[in-house]
């Protein structure tokens, strides 16, 4: 299955809650633009973007951005 950013974007904004675009950014390091266009599956976050939103989100990254390719035992 191909990489989805659309869905990823739904997952991060599934993971987001009731938390403002503006903390999770402000968190992470990275700006209010760029979460918005990760979460409206416009763009594709860095390696280290996606580890950082991960951890914060306690989550493992692929669960978010390869969910088709993690298997649970």
């Amino acid at each position: 299955m191909e990489y989805n950013m659309i869905e990823n974007g739904r997952r991060l904004v599934e993971l987001r809650g009731q938390k403002s675009r503006e903390q999770v950014a402000f968190d992470n390091g990275i700006s209010v633009s760029s979460l918005a266009a990760y979460e409206l599956g416009q763009r594709n976050p860095r390696d280290d973007v996606k580890c950082s939103l991960a951890e914060y989100y306690h989550v493992p990254v692929g669960e978010i951005f390869y969910p088709e390719k993690v298997h649970f035992a």
